[in-house]
C-alpha cells in the first residue's frame, strides 16, 4: 500500500510520548485517507457518519460488559489495561473501513460490489504499516518505548478488522460475519464488539436508524442513480426511459426484501453471537444494549417496508428518503 510520502513523514517528525498520544497520531493519518477515499470513491454510507455511529455503539458495548470484563482480570493492572483496550476498540472503529475496493463494473446500471474481505484486507496493512514505521521510529529512541503499540495490540486490531468481513447466507438471505463463528480460535472482546457495532444499527438504534444506513448502502452501491435523483428525474423515468425505470425498481425491491431478511438475521443470531462475552454482561446486552432485537421490531419493519412484487418506483423511492441524503 503506497503512502503520501509528505503526509506520512510529517506525522513521523511529531512523535508521541505515550500510547494514547500513538493512538491519536495514527488515527490523525487514518482521518486522511479516509477522506481521500470518500471523494474518490462517492462514499455515502462508508464515511464520517458511518464511522461515528460505530464508534458510538462500540463504547456502548464496552461500557455494558466492562464491569464483568474488569471481573476476570488482575486487579493491579485491570484499570490500565481496559483503557488500553477502549483505545484500541476507538481506533479499530475509525480505521475499521479506511480502504474501499470495488469490483470495475462491466455493465452500465448494475450496482457496484466489492469482492469479500479484499477491502478490510488492504485496509489492515494500511493501518498495520503504518504503526509498524512508527514504532521503528520510536525503537530508536528506545527500545521499550512506552508509546509503541505490542504485538499483542497489532493482533487484536488485525482480528478486529477482519471480524467486520461479511458472508452471505443463502438460506436467511442476508449476511453475517463468519469470524464471530470461528470454532478454531476465539477472537478477542475488542474484535467482537467491533463487529457487532459495525452491523448493529437495527439492534441497538432501532429501525429509523436501520432504514437510514440501507438508504446510504443502496446510494454507495447504485451511484448512477444520484444524477437522477439531483435532478429530479426520476419521476419521469417511467415515462422517458422505461426499461431504465424498471430496473431501478427491481434493483429498490431487492434492497427492501435484503433489509427485511437482514433483519430477520439479526434476530436469529444475535444471541449466539454475544455468548463469548462475560456471562454476567450478556443480559445487560440483550435487554439494555440490543434492545430492539424483539420479534416486535421485526413485525414493524416488515409491515412499513415495500417489499410486493408490484411495488411502483415512485413508492420504493419515497421509502429509501434519498432527497434527504444528497
Amino acid at each position: 500500500m503506497n503512502y503520501n510520502s509528505e503526509q506520512f513523514q510529517s506525522l513521523l517528525n511529531l512523535l508521541p510520548n505515550t500510547f494514547a498520544e500513538s493512538v491519536e497520531q495514527v488515527t490523525a493519518f487514518i482521518l486522511v485517507e479516509l477522506e481521500r477515499q470518500i471523494a474518490q470513491n462517492q462514499l455515502y454510507y462508508h464515511n464520517h457518519e458511518h464511522i461515528k455511529a460505530v464508534q458510538q455503539r462500540a463504547e456502548r458495548i464496552f461500557q455494558a460488559i466492562r464491569p464483568a470484563w474488569k471481573a476476570t482480570l488482575e486487579q493491579e493492572t485491570a484499570e490500565d489495561y481496559l483503557e488500553r483496550m477502549r483505545l484500541l476498540l476507538n481506533l479499530c472503529a475509525i480505521a475499521h473501513d479506511t480502504i474501499q475496493i470495488f469490483i470495475p463494473t462491466t455493465e452500465p446500471h448494475t450496482p457496484r460490489r466489492r469482492e469479500t474481505g479484499v477491502s478490510e484486507q488492504a485496509t489492515i496493512e494500511y493501518l498495520l504499516g503504518y504503526i509498524h514505521r512508527l514504532n521503528q521510529q520510536l525503537q530508536e529512541k528506545n527500545p521499550h518505548h512506552p508509546a509503541c503499540f505490542t504485538a499483542s495490540d497489532l493482533r487484536i486490531m488485525q482480528e478486529a478488522i477482519a471480524a467486520t468481513i461479511c458472508a452471505y447466507d443463502p438460506n436467511q438471505q442476508a449476511i453475517y460475519q463468519p469470524e464471530l463463528y470461528n470454532t478454531d480460535c476465539s477472537i478477542s472482546y475488542v474484535a467482537r464488539i467491533i463487529a457487532l457495532a459495525d452491523i448493529g444499527a437495527l439492534g441497538m438504534n432501532g429501525i429509523e436508524d436501520y432504514n437510514h444506513e440501507g438508504s446510504l448502502l443502496f446510494l454507495e452501491e447504485n451511484p448512477d442513480i444520484v444524477p437522477l435523483i439531483r435532478n429530479q428525474q426520476l419521476p419521469k423515468l417511467k415515462n422517458e426511459q422505461p426499461e431504465l425505470s424498471e430496473n431501478l425498481r427491481q434493483r429498490l425491491l431487492r434492497r427492501t426484501r435484503f433489509q427485511v431478511n437482514f433483519a430477520r438475521s439479526r434476530l436469529v443470531r444475535y444471541e449466539q453471537e454475544l455468548a463469548d462475552f462475560p456471562i454476567d454482561a450478556i443480559p445487560i446486552l440483550q435487554q439494555e444494549v440490543f434492545q430492539y432485537l424483539r420479534p416486535s421490531t421485526i413485525r414493524e419493519l416488515e409491515a412499513i417496508t415495500p417489499t410486493d412484487e408490484t411495488i411502483s418506483l415512485e413508492v420504493l423511492t419515497a421509502f429509501f428518503q434519498f432527497e434527504k441524503m444528497l
